[in-house]
Protein backbone atom coordinates (compact mmCIF):
# COMPACT_ATOMS: atom_id res chain seq x y z
CA UNK A 1 0.00 0.00 0.00
CA UNK A 2 1.19 3.49 -1.08
CA UNK A 3 1.26 5.79 1.60
CA UNK A 4 0.34 9.61 0.22
CA UNK A 5 2.99 12.23 1.26
CA UNK A 6 1.60 15.61 1.24
CA UNK A 7 4.26 18.08 -0.20
CA UNK A 8 5.24 21.09 1.86
CA UNK A 9 3.25 24.66 1.62
CA UNK A 10 4.20 26.09 -1.84
CA UNK A 11 7.33 28.40 -2.38
CA UNK A 12 5.24 31.01 -4.48
CA UNK A 13 3.01 31.79 -0.72
CA UNK A 14 6.83 33.07 0.50
CA UNK A 15 5.46 36.48 -1.38
CA UNK A 16 2.16 37.36 0.00
CA UNK A 17 1.92 39.65 -2.54
CA UNK A 18 0.71 37.99 -6.43
CA UNK A 19 1.38 40.01 -9.60
CA UNK A 20 -0.02 39.45 -13.01
CA UNK A 21 2.05 38.06 -16.22
CA UNK A 22 1.59 39.98 -18.67
CA UNK A 23 4.22 40.42 -21.66
CA UNK A 24 6.65 37.92 -19.64
CA UNK A 25 6.96 39.69 -16.32
CA UNK A 26 4.94 40.12 -13.10
CA UNK A 27 3.49 43.21 -12.58
CA UNK A 28 0.98 45.11 -10.36
CA UNK A 29 -2.01 46.32 -11.03
CA UNK A 30 -2.14 50.03 -12.55
CA UNK A 31 -4.51 50.93 -9.89
CA UNK A 32 -2.66 49.24 -7.21
CA UNK A 33 -5.77 47.60 -5.86
CA UNK A 34 -5.63 44.16 -4.68
CA UNK A 35 -7.49 41.32 -3.74
CA UNK A 36 -7.30 38.46 -1.32
CA UNK A 37 -7.36 34.84 -1.50
CA UNK A 38 -7.81 32.45 1.40
CA UNK A 39 -8.02 28.65 1.87
CA UNK A 40 -12.41 27.66 2.06
CA UNK A 41 -11.25 24.98 4.93
CA UNK A 42 -9.34 27.23 7.22
CA UNK A 43 -10.52 31.16 6.01
CA UNK A 44 -6.13 31.52 6.32
CA UNK A 45 -5.02 34.81 4.13
CA UNK A 46 -2.95 32.64 1.38
CA UNK A 47 -2.03 36.06 -1.05
CA UNK A 48 -2.98 39.70 -1.67
CA UNK A 49 -3.32 39.58 -5.66
CA UNK A 50 -2.96 42.15 -8.08
CA UNK A 51 -6.90 42.79 -8.99
CA UNK A 52 -6.72 43.91 -12.44
CA UNK A 53 -8.92 46.41 -13.92
CA UNK A 54 -9.81 47.45 -18.00
CA UNK A 55 -6.16 48.74 -18.54
CA UNK A 56 -4.74 46.30 -17.57
CA UNK A 57 -6.49 44.20 -19.95
CA UNK A 58 -5.48 46.34 -22.57
CA UNK A 59 -1.97 45.79 -21.71
CA UNK A 60 -2.22 42.65 -21.59
CA UNK A 61 -4.31 42.33 -25.29
CA UNK A 62 -1.16 44.57 -26.60
CA UNK A 63 1.13 42.52 -25.32
CA UNK A 64 -0.42 39.22 -26.83
CA UNK A 65 -0.67 41.15 -30.08
CA UNK A 66 2.94 42.40 -30.81
CA UNK A 67 3.48 38.65 -29.99
CA UNK A 68 1.34 37.29 -31.94
CA UNK A 69 2.31 39.71 -34.99
CA UNK A 70 6.28 38.82 -34.65
CA UNK A 71 7.98 35.87 -34.77
CA UNK A 72 5.70 32.95 -32.74
CA UNK A 73 3.09 32.43 -35.28
CA UNK A 74 5.69 31.67 -38.11
CA UNK A 75 7.98 29.57 -35.88
CA UNK A 76 8.11 25.99 -37.46
CA UNK A 77 5.98 23.71 -35.89
CA UNK A 78 8.53 21.62 -34.65
CA UNK A 79 9.67 24.49 -32.20
CA UNK A 80 6.52 24.73 -31.29
CA UNK A 81 6.34 21.06 -30.37
CA UNK A 82 9.36 21.41 -28.22
CA UNK A 83 8.79 24.30 -26.07
CA UNK A 84 5.30 22.30 -25.61
CA UNK A 85 7.08 19.30 -24.39
CA UNK A 86 9.54 21.07 -22.52
CA UNK A 87 6.44 22.64 -20.78
CA UNK A 88 5.17 19.67 -20.32
CA UNK A 89 7.93 18.03 -18.39
CA UNK A 90 8.00 20.98 -16.24
CA UNK A 91 4.27 20.78 -15.32
CA UNK A 92 5.07 17.22 -14.31
CA UNK A 93 8.08 18.16 -12.35
CA UNK A 94 6.27 21.20 -10.19
CA UNK A 95 3.16 19.07 -10.32
CA UNK A 96 3.14 18.72 -6.15
CA UNK A 97 3.61 22.54 -6.12
CA UNK A 98 0.66 22.97 -8.52
CA UNK A 99 -1.58 20.20 -6.45
CA UNK A 100 -1.01 22.29 -3.56
CA UNK A 101 -1.77 25.52 -4.22
CA UNK A 102 -5.08 24.25 -5.83
CA UNK A 103 -5.96 22.10 -2.30
CA UNK A 104 -5.01 25.51 -0.33
CA UNK A 105 -6.89 28.03 -3.03
CA UNK A 106 -10.10 25.93 -3.83
CA UNK A 107 -10.06 23.26 -1.08
CA UNK A 108 -10.17 20.05 -3.30
CA UNK A 109 -8.74 17.09 -1.29
CA UNK A 110 -5.13 17.04 -2.01
CA UNK A 111 -5.84 13.39 -3.08
CA UNK A 112 -7.51 14.59 -5.30
CA UNK A 113 -5.96 17.80 -7.10
CA UNK A 114 -2.47 15.31 -7.20
CA UNK A 115 -4.41 12.91 -9.58
CA UNK A 116 -4.97 15.96 -12.59
CA UNK A 117 -1.01 14.87 -12.88
CA UNK A 118 -1.08 12.71 -15.23
CA UNK A 119 -3.85 14.74 -17.32
CA UNK A 120 -1.94 17.65 -17.52
CA UNK A 121 1.31 15.76 -19.00
CA UNK A 122 -0.70 13.63 -21.21
CA UNK A 123 -3.14 16.99 -22.66
CA UNK A 124 0.15 19.49 -23.07
CA UNK A 125 2.10 16.22 -25.16
CA UNK A 126 -1.53 16.03 -27.06
CA UNK A 127 -1.20 19.30 -28.45
CA UNK A 128 2.02 19.09 -28.68
CA UNK A 129 1.42 16.39 -31.42
CA UNK A 130 -1.50 18.48 -33.06
CA UNK A 131 0.72 21.21 -33.56
CA UNK A 132 2.87 19.19 -36.21
CA UNK A 133 -0.72 17.79 -37.91
CA UNK A 134 -1.88 21.32 -39.28
CA UNK A 135 -2.57 21.00 -42.90
CA UNK A 136 -4.58 22.89 -45.65
CA UNK A 137 -5.87 20.85 -48.51
CA UNK A 138 -5.17 20.57 -52.43
CA UNK A 139 -8.75 20.97 -54.04
CA UNK A 140 -9.47 19.50 -57.71
CA UNK A 141 -12.19 22.18 -58.34
CA UNK A 142 -14.45 23.07 -61.37
CA UNK A 143 -13.31 26.36 -62.21
CA UNK A 144 -13.07 27.37 -66.03
CA UNK A 145 -9.66 27.09 -67.50
CA UNK A 146 -5.99 25.95 -65.81
CA UNK A 147 -6.69 26.62 -62.56
CA UNK A 148 -5.42 24.98 -59.27
CA UNK A 149 -6.46 25.97 -55.62
CA UNK A 150 -5.80 24.75 -52.01
CA UNK A 151 -6.54 26.39 -48.51
CA UNK A 152 -3.89 27.28 -46.11
CA UNK A 153 -4.48 27.01 -42.24
CA UNK A 154 -3.51 30.32 -39.83
CA UNK A 155 -3.55 30.53 -36.47
CA UNK A 156 -7.03 33.03 -35.50
CA UNK A 157 -4.30 35.61 -33.17
CA UNK A 158 -5.20 36.73 -29.57
CA UNK A 159 -7.04 34.24 -27.60
CA UNK A 160 -9.20 35.03 -24.45
CA UNK A 161 -9.42 32.44 -21.94
CA UNK A 162 -12.11 32.90 -18.67
CA UNK A 163 -11.90 29.90 -16.75
CA UNK A 164 -14.06 28.79 -13.53
CA UNK A 165 -12.31 28.10 -10.28
CA UNK A 166 -13.39 24.16 -10.22
CA UNK A 167 -10.41 22.94 -11.53
CA UNK A 168 -7.53 25.93 -11.73
CA UNK A 169 -4.59 24.04 -13.00
CA UNK A 170 -6.16 21.59 -15.07
CA UNK A 171 -8.74 24.88 -16.50
CA UNK A 172 -5.06 26.65 -17.16
CA UNK A 173 -3.10 23.65 -19.30
CA UNK A 174 -7.01 22.75 -21.62
CA UNK A 175 -6.97 26.14 -22.34
CA UNK A 176 -2.91 27.09 -22.68
CA UNK A 177 -2.66 24.00 -25.31
CA UNK A 178 -4.61 24.66 -28.58
CA UNK A 179 -3.63 28.21 -28.08
CA UNK A 180 0.63 27.01 -28.05
CA UNK A 181 0.16 24.28 -30.82
CA UNK A 182 -1.39 26.68 -33.23
CA UNK A 183 0.65 29.91 -33.00
CA UNK A 184 -1.93 31.95 -31.24
CA UNK A 185 -1.26 34.02 -28.34
CA UNK A 186 -3.51 33.80 -25.00
CA UNK A 187 -4.28 36.42 -22.41
CA UNK A 188 -5.70 33.99 -19.57
CA UNK A 189 -8.01 35.31 -17.13
CA UNK A 190 -8.66 33.10 -14.15
CA UNK A 191 -11.46 33.12 -11.72
CA UNK A 192 -11.09 35.73 -8.27
CA UNK A 193 -11.43 32.05 -6.46
CA UNK A 194 -8.46 30.50 -7.33
CA UNK A 195 -6.11 32.82 -9.25
CA UNK A 196 -2.62 30.89 -7.56
CA UNK A 197 -1.87 28.20 -10.14
CA UNK A 198 -2.75 29.83 -13.02
CA UNK A 199 0.47 32.03 -12.04
CA UNK A 200 2.58 29.29 -11.30
CA UNK A 201 1.99 27.88 -14.66
CA UNK A 202 2.92 31.25 -16.36
CA UNK A 203 5.80 31.39 -14.52
CA UNK A 204 6.44 27.82 -15.94
CA UNK A 205 5.61 28.91 -19.44
CA UNK A 206 8.75 31.29 -19.41
CA UNK A 207 10.86 28.91 -17.98
CA UNK A 208 9.86 26.40 -20.70
CA UNK A 209 10.78 29.08 -23.63
CA UNK A 210 7.36 30.37 -24.61
CA UNK A 211 7.96 34.20 -25.82
CA UNK A 212 7.27 37.07 -23.55
CA UNK A 213 3.81 37.71 -24.48
CA UNK A 214 2.49 34.51 -25.79
CA UNK A 215 0.77 33.69 -22.36
CA UNK A 216 -0.51 36.48 -20.32
CA UNK A 217 -2.20 35.85 -16.72
CA UNK A 218 -4.85 38.69 -15.85
CA UNK A 219 -6.07 38.31 -12.30
CA UNK A 220 -8.64 40.20 -11.43
CA UNK A 221 -12.62 40.27 -10.68
CA UNK A 222 -15.79 40.10 -12.57
CA UNK A 223 -15.17 43.65 -14.45
CA UNK A 224 -11.86 42.50 -15.60
CA UNK A 225 -13.26 39.12 -17.31
CA UNK A 226 -16.13 41.71 -18.74
CA UNK A 227 -13.29 43.51 -20.05
CA UNK A 228 -11.46 40.89 -21.47
CA UNK A 229 -14.40 39.78 -23.50
CA UNK A 230 -15.59 42.84 -25.11
CA UNK A 231 -11.83 44.09 -26.07
CA UNK A 232 -11.73 44.64 -30.25
CA UNK A 233 -8.47 43.80 -30.63
CA UNK A 234 -9.21 40.04 -28.92
CA UNK A 235 -9.79 37.48 -31.54
CA UNK A 236 -11.19 34.45 -29.92
CA UNK A 237 -12.90 33.67 -26.32
CA UNK A 238 -12.81 30.15 -24.85
CA UNK A 239 -15.01 30.15 -21.71
CA UNK A 240 -15.79 27.57 -19.11
CA UNK A 241 -18.46 28.70 -16.52
CA UNK A 242 -21.86 29.28 -15.95
CA UNK A 243 -24.66 29.49 -18.29
CA UNK A 244 -25.65 32.87 -17.23
CA UNK A 245 -21.98 34.41 -17.68
CA UNK A 246 -21.84 32.69 -20.66
CA UNK A 247 -25.22 34.68 -21.90
CA UNK A 248 -22.86 37.63 -20.73
CA UNK A 249 -19.88 36.86 -23.05
CA UNK A 250 -21.70 36.15 -26.61
CA UNK A 251 -23.34 39.52 -26.29
CA UNK A 252 -19.87 41.27 -25.18
CA UNK A 253 -18.63 39.15 -28.19
CA UNK A 254 -20.99 40.10 -30.79
CA UNK A 255 -20.12 44.05 -31.83
CA UNK A 256 -16.89 42.65 -32.84
CA UNK A 257 -17.83 39.25 -34.37
CA UNK A 258 -15.59 37.25 -32.08
CA UNK A 259 -15.32 33.43 -32.24
CA UNK A 260 -16.25 32.18 -29.28
CA UNK A 261 -16.38 28.88 -27.48
CA UNK A 262 -18.41 28.24 -24.35
CA UNK A 263 -18.59 25.32 -21.93
CA UNK A 264 -21.61 25.85 -19.68
CA UNK A 265 -23.47 23.96 -17.13
CA UNK A 266 -24.96 20.68 -16.95
CA UNK A 267 -28.03 19.01 -14.60
CA UNK A 268 -26.81 15.74 -15.85
CA UNK A 269 -28.42 12.28 -15.24
CA UNK A 270 -27.15 9.47 -14.18
CA UNK A 271 -29.26 6.36 -15.25
CA UNK A 272 -29.52 2.91 -13.08
CA UNK A 273 -31.00 -0.30 -14.98
CA UNK A 274 -32.25 -3.37 -12.98
CA UNK A 275 -29.62 -5.29 -14.71
CA UNK A 276 -26.95 -2.61 -13.36
CA UNK A 277 -23.61 -4.45 -11.12
CA UNK A 278 -24.81 -2.58 -7.98
CA UNK A 279 -21.55 -3.23 -6.33
CA UNK A 280 -20.28 -0.46 -9.25
CA UNK A 281 -22.97 1.45 -9.81
CA UNK A 282 -23.55 2.91 -6.18
CA UNK A 283 -20.10 4.51 -5.18
CA UNK A 284 -19.92 5.34 -8.75
CA UNK A 285 -23.30 7.85 -8.54
CA UNK A 286 -22.17 8.88 -4.92
CA UNK A 287 -18.80 10.13 -6.40
CA UNK A 288 -20.62 11.45 -9.58
CA UNK A 289 -22.11 14.40 -7.96
CA UNK A 290 -20.15 14.32 -4.56
CA UNK A 291 -16.75 14.68 -5.95
CA UNK A 292 -14.97 18.34 -5.83
CA UNK A 293 -17.77 18.93 -3.25
CA UNK A 294 -20.29 18.75 -6.21
CA UNK A 295 -18.67 21.33 -7.89
CA UNK A 296 -18.68 19.81 -11.35
CA UNK A 297 -20.11 21.15 -14.53
CA UNK A 298 -21.03 17.68 -15.43
CA UNK A 299 -21.54 16.20 -12.39
CA UNK A 300 -24.92 13.13 -12.19
CA UNK A 301 -27.02 15.27 -10.47
CA UNK A 302 -30.16 13.72 -11.35
CA UNK A 303 -29.86 10.11 -10.37
CA UNK A 304 -32.99 8.28 -11.98
CA UNK A 305 -33.34 4.67 -10.54
CA UNK A 306 -35.52 1.66 -12.12
CA UNK A 307 -38.57 1.39 -9.87
CA UNK A 308 -37.61 -2.19 -9.38
CA UNK A 309 -34.32 -1.70 -7.61
CA UNK A 310 -35.04 1.76 -6.35
CA UNK A 311 -35.34 0.76 -2.54
CA UNK A 312 -32.59 -1.03 -2.49
CA UNK A 313 -29.84 0.82 -4.50
CA UNK A 314 -31.23 3.81 -2.55
CA UNK A 315 -30.38 2.01 0.93
CA UNK A 316 -27.27 1.02 -0.33
CA UNK A 317 -26.45 4.27 -1.59
CA UNK A 318 -27.14 6.38 1.89
CA UNK A 319 -24.86 3.32 3.51
CA UNK A 320 -21.83 4.32 0.59
CA UNK A 321 -22.92 8.24 1.37
CA UNK A 322 -21.90 7.94 4.97
CA UNK A 323 -18.63 6.19 4.51
CA UNK A 324 -17.29 9.57 2.68
CA UNK A 325 -14.94 10.98 4.69
CA UNK A 326 -15.05 14.74 4.71
CA UNK A 327 -12.60 17.48 6.37
CA UNK A 328 -8.91 18.69 5.94
CA UNK A 329 -8.21 18.92 2.39
CA UNK A 330 -4.88 17.81 3.43
CA UNK A 331 -5.43 14.87 5.13
CA UNK A 332 -4.85 11.96 2.74
CA UNK A 333 -7.55 9.99 4.08
CA UNK A 334 -10.30 12.91 2.77
CA UNK A 335 -12.10 12.64 0.26
CA UNK A 336 -14.55 15.75 -0.19
CA UNK A 337 -13.29 19.25 1.12
CA UNK A 338 -15.27 22.44 1.65
CA UNK A 339 -16.87 24.32 -1.47
CA UNK A 340 -14.85 26.88 -2.56
CA UNK A 341 -16.96 30.37 -1.13
CA UNK A 342 -19.02 31.63 1.83
CA UNK A 343 -21.20 32.58 -1.41
CA UNK A 344 -21.04 29.40 -2.79
CA UNK A 345 -22.01 27.89 0.53
CA UNK A 346 -25.02 29.87 0.76
CA UNK A 347 -26.37 29.52 -2.39
CA UNK A 348 -26.45 25.75 -1.80
CA UNK A 349 -27.70 25.76 1.53
CA UNK A 350 -30.81 27.87 0.13
CA UNK A 351 -31.52 25.26 -2.82
CA UNK A 352 -31.20 22.77 -0.05
CA UNK A 353 -34.23 24.96 1.85
CA UNK A 354 -36.06 25.34 -1.43
CA UNK A 355 -35.93 21.29 -1.43
CA UNK A 356 -37.27 21.01 1.60
CA UNK A 357 -40.32 23.59 1.37
CA UNK A 358 -41.29 21.74 -2.43
CA UNK A 359 -41.78 18.65 -0.55
CA UNK A 360 -38.40 16.12 -1.74
CA UNK A 361 -37.81 14.13 1.13
CA UNK A 362 -34.40 14.01 3.21
CA UNK A 363 -32.64 10.65 3.03
CA UNK A 364 -29.21 11.87 3.95
CA UNK A 365 -27.25 15.29 4.74
CA UNK A 366 -28.75 18.80 4.14
CA UNK A 367 -26.38 20.74 6.67
CA UNK A 368 -23.57 23.07 7.25
CA UNK A 369 -21.27 21.01 8.95
CA UNK A 370 -19.87 21.94 12.26
CA UNK A 371 -18.01 21.32 15.01
CA UNK A 372 -14.00 21.48 15.04
CA UNK A 373 -12.36 21.72 12.14
CA UNK A 374 -15.25 22.63 10.05
CA UNK A 375 -16.21 25.81 11.94
CA UNK A 376 -13.55 28.37 10.04
CA UNK A 377 -14.67 26.44 6.42
CA UNK A 378 -17.55 25.92 4.13
CA UNK A 379 -18.06 22.72 5.06
CA UNK A 380 -21.51 21.10 3.59
CA UNK A 381 -22.52 17.26 3.84
CA UNK A 382 -23.48 15.02 1.39
CA UNK A 383 -26.67 15.75 0.65
CA UNK A 384 -29.58 12.89 -0.69
CA UNK A 385 -32.95 13.89 -1.53
CA UNK A 386 -35.69 11.20 -2.91
CA UNK A 387 -39.05 11.69 -4.23
CA UNK A 388 -38.22 14.48 -6.17
CA UNK A 389 -40.32 15.87 -9.18
CA UNK A 390 -39.35 16.88 -12.27
CA UNK A 391 -40.75 20.10 -11.92
CA UNK A 392 -38.75 20.65 -8.45
CA UNK A 393 -36.21 23.54 -8.01
CA UNK A 394 -33.52 21.20 -7.49
CA UNK A 395 -34.33 18.85 -10.01
CA UNK A 396 -34.73 21.87 -12.80
CA UNK A 397 -31.22 24.25 -11.72
CA UNK A 398 -27.61 23.67 -11.41
CA UNK A 399 -26.63 23.38 -7.52
CA UNK A 400 -22.99 23.36 -7.89
CA UNK A 401 -22.71 21.43 -4.38
CA UNK A 402 -23.15 18.20 -3.36
CA UNK A 403 -26.73 17.44 -3.18
CA UNK A 404 -28.28 14.47 -5.30
CA UNK A 405 -32.13 14.48 -6.48
CA UNK A 406 -33.23 10.68 -7.11
CA UNK A 407 -36.07 9.80 -9.12
CA UNK A 408 -37.85 6.30 -10.25
CA UNK A 409 -38.69 5.24 -14.10
CA UNK A 410 -40.27 2.18 -15.28
CA UNK A 411 -39.27 2.47 -18.83
CA UNK A 412 -36.57 3.53 -21.35
CA UNK A 413 -39.21 5.62 -23.33
CA UNK A 414 -40.01 7.30 -19.77
CA UNK A 415 -37.01 8.09 -18.37
CA UNK A 416 -35.22 9.15 -22.07
CA UNK A 417 -38.25 11.33 -22.07
CA UNK A 418 -37.03 12.83 -18.44
CA UNK A 419 -33.81 12.92 -18.71
CA UNK A 420 -33.38 14.90 -21.56
CA UNK A 421 -36.39 17.28 -20.25
CA UNK A 422 -33.67 20.29 -19.12
CA UNK A 423 -31.97 23.26 -20.88
CA UNK A 424 -28.33 21.67 -20.41
CA UNK A 425 -26.62 18.90 -22.14
CA UNK A 426 -23.37 18.00 -20.97
CA UNK A 427 -22.88 15.27 -19.41
CA UNK A 428 -25.14 11.58 -18.83
CA UNK A 429 -24.45 8.19 -17.62
CA UNK A 430 -25.70 4.71 -17.99
CA UNK A 431 -25.54 1.60 -15.77
CA UNK A 432 -27.11 -1.62 -17.54
CA UNK A 433 -24.87 -4.78 -18.36
CA UNK A 434 -27.58 -4.98 -22.07
CA UNK A 435 -25.60 -3.87 -24.96
CA UNK A 436 -28.99 -2.83 -26.65
CA UNK A 437 -29.87 -0.81 -23.94
CA UNK A 438 -27.08 1.29 -23.73
CA UNK A 439 -26.49 1.63 -27.60
CA UNK A 440 -30.37 2.79 -27.49
CA UNK A 441 -29.60 5.31 -24.54
CA UNK A 442 -26.36 6.79 -26.24
CA UNK A 443 -28.33 7.52 -29.13
CA UNK A 444 -31.28 9.15 -27.16
CA UNK A 445 -29.79 10.81 -24.55
CA UNK A 446 -28.87 14.46 -25.93
CA UNK A 447 -25.83 15.29 -24.14
CA UNK A 448 -21.84 15.94 -25.20
CA UNK A 449 -21.13 13.03 -23.59
CA UNK A 450 -22.45 8.95 -21.97
CA UNK A 451 -20.80 7.72 -19.57
CA UNK A 452 -21.86 3.87 -20.02
CA UNK A 453 -21.05 1.88 -16.60
CA UNK A 454 -18.42 4.31 -15.41
CA UNK A 455 -18.84 8.51 -14.84
CA UNK A 456 -16.67 11.29 -15.39
CA UNK A 457 -14.02 9.52 -17.55
CA UNK A 458 -12.14 12.11 -19.97
CA UNK A 459 -8.73 12.23 -22.27
CA UNK A 460 -6.78 14.30 -24.49
CA UNK A 461 -7.48 12.47 -27.73
CA UNK A 462 -11.74 12.43 -26.93
CA UNK A 463 -13.95 15.51 -27.02
CA UNK A 464 -15.88 17.01 -24.28
CA UNK A 465 -18.58 19.73 -24.66
CA UNK A 466 -21.99 20.31 -24.53
CA UNK A 467 -25.63 20.34 -26.14
CA UNK A 468 -28.41 23.04 -25.64
CA UNK A 469 -27.51 25.74 -22.85
CA UNK A 470 -24.58 23.55 -22.09
CA UNK A 471 -22.61 25.35 -24.88
CA UNK A 472 -20.77 25.01 -28.24
CA UNK A 473 -17.49 23.93 -29.82
CA UNK A 474 -15.70 20.94 -27.85
CA UNK A 475 -12.49 20.69 -26.28
CA UNK A 476 -9.83 17.78 -26.66
CA UNK A 477 -10.02 15.83 -29.68
CA UNK A 478 -8.52 16.30 -33.11
CA UNK A 479 -10.88 18.64 -33.97
CA UNK A 480 -10.28 21.20 -30.98
CA UNK A 481 -7.66 22.92 -32.20
CA UNK A 482 -9.86 24.02 -36.01
CA UNK A 483 -11.49 26.32 -33.52
CA UNK A 484 -8.27 28.45 -33.14
CA UNK A 485 -7.43 28.64 -36.93
CA UNK A 486 -8.85 30.25 -39.73
CA UNK A 487 -9.28 28.70 -43.33
CA UNK A 488 -7.93 30.68 -46.47
CA UNK A 489 -8.51 29.84 -49.69
CA UNK A 490 -5.99 30.25 -52.74
CA UNK A 491 -6.74 30.32 -56.22
CA UNK A 492 -4.22 30.20 -59.03
CA UNK A 493 -4.88 30.50 -62.57
CA UNK A 494 -2.07 28.87 -64.63
CA UNK A 495 -2.61 29.75 -68.20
Amino acid sequence: MTIMTIPPRPTLLDVQQQDMLIGGKRVPALSGKRFETRNPATGELLATVAQGGAEDVDRAVKAARAAFEGPWRRMKPVERQRIMLRLADLVEAHFEELAMLDTLDLGAPYSRTIMGKARAGALLRYYAGQAMLITGDTIDNNAPGDVISHTLKEPIGVVAAINPWNGPIGMSVWKAGPVLATGCTLVMKPAEQTPLSALRFGDLCMEAGVPEGVINVVTGLGDAGAALSGHPDVDKIAFTGSTGVGEKILHSAAPTMKRVTVELGGKSPNIVFADADLDKAVPAAAMAVFANAGQICSAGTRLFVQSTIHDEFMDRLAAYTRTIRVGDPLDPETQIGPVVSAPQMDKILAFIDSAHKEGAQPLIGGNRMRGAGYDAGYFIEPTIFTGVADEMTIAREEIFGPVLSAFTFDTIEEVLTRANATEFGLGSGVWTRDLATAHRMARGIRAGSVWVNCYQMLDPAVPFGGYKMSGFGRESGPHHIEDYLETKAVWMRLD
